[in-house]
């Protein structure tokens, strides 16, 4: 149980997500004179399976809840004196945003605002330090060539990715209404361990060591920069601890590939990992219709934070990938 006492206390949401899993571990081995606290509503994506390696450590206490629920919130900000939050509850999987877009609306807008209100109350002068955890896909989709940057207009394109730049720009709003110390990363795909099993990556993984087609949207060619899980870890860390207030952030990973290309790519791992008796695991790819609002391509310049900040991410997409597989092929026992 955390040490209720102490006034380095961070409130961290949905931490047993897939990100929020591999940063607390990371953040309380770099920090720990830090109690954190991790509200997690345990919804389809979140696993506490993720977090056994701290689940036991004196300065990590888990609460099962909602980000919505303002009693809940305004208790914890009480009963921890709260000095920091580093939000990454979101829900965050496009497909299911078009199907059912209403929770995604509650969570990511209503949620993100209930977390600035009782900040704001609950901190009054104090100049404590709120990250929101964001995403590329508030800048809508670029062409064959360009980059994102923080200066990007917001185009969103799914509810998904609209829920995101509202709240965003709630968290702005904080900043130059209250003048709340807050800031901003929106980062690239990730990928790495932990990740859930719906995403594109863990599906390319399971649908070929299980015999079964491998899902491509479309014609394959739509392009996403991929950063490594531990990269953004170690990025979200120096944001918090080095940001400037008011600023948002752009992290990637600077490995610009389409879906196609990725699935070859697990398909020739596996090859060499698990040898398939049928022939390489690239035959069972399979296109399917594509998703509707489809973005093209997403592309990250992640410069500013690596002038501001020298943050650069550590892992090749090469690596990072096998090191991925890796990980699947031992959850899965194979």
């Amino acid at each position: 149980m955390a040490n209720h006492h102490s006034n380095n206390t961070i409130l961290i949401t949905g931490g047993a997500g897939f990100i929020g899993s591999n940063f607390i571990p990371f953040f309380l081995s770099k920090n720990p004179e830090i109690n954190l606290i991790n509200l997690d509503l345990l919804t389809y994506a979140g696993d506490l399976e993720n977090l056994n390696e701290v689940k036991k450590a004196s300065n990590y206490t888990f609460i099962k809840g909602d980000i919505c629920d303002n009693l809940l919130v305004k208790h914890l900000f009480e009963e921890y004196n709260i000095s920091g939050v580093i939000n990454f509850a979101a829900e965050s999987h496009v497909d299911n945003s078009i199907n059912s877009p209403r929770q995604f609306i509650k969570t990511n807008i209503e949620g993100t605002f209930n977390l600035l209100e009782n900040a704001r109350i609950f901190w009054k002068t104090k100049n404590y330090r709120f990250h929101h955890i964001s995403t590329d896909e508030v800048y809508g989709s670029l062409s064959e060539d360009g980059f994102f940057t923080e200066k990007s207009n917001y185009q969103p394109n799914s509810p998904y990715s609209a829920s995101k730049a509202s709240s965003d720009f709630l968290v702005r709003s904080y900043y130059h209404t209250y003048g709340m110390n807050v800031v901003t990363s929106n980062c690239s795909n990730n990928y790495g361990p932990k990740q859930h099993d719906e995403k594109l990556i863990p599906t390319i993984i399971r649908s070929a060591i299980n015999g079964f087609k491998i899902p491509i949207y479309g014609n394959g060619k739509n392009v996403r920069d991929w950063l490594f899980v531990k990269d953004h870890c170690t990025g979200i860390e120096s944001i918090y601890h080095k940001g400037k207030a008011g600023e948002t952030y752009l992290l990637g990973g600077n490995n610009e590939y389409d879906n196609l290309t990725i699935a070859t790519k697990i398909c020739e791992i596996l090859d060499y990992k698990i040898p398939n008796k049928k022939g390489s695991y690239s035959n069972q790819i399979h296109f399917v219709e594509d998703r509707l609002g489809h973005d093209f391509r997403y592309a990250i310049d992640a410069s500013k934070v690596f002038k501001e900040l020298s943050w650069k991410p550590n892992e090749s997409f090469d690596s990072g990938l096998e090191k991925t597989v890796d990980w699947y092929l031992k959850k899965y026992q194979l």
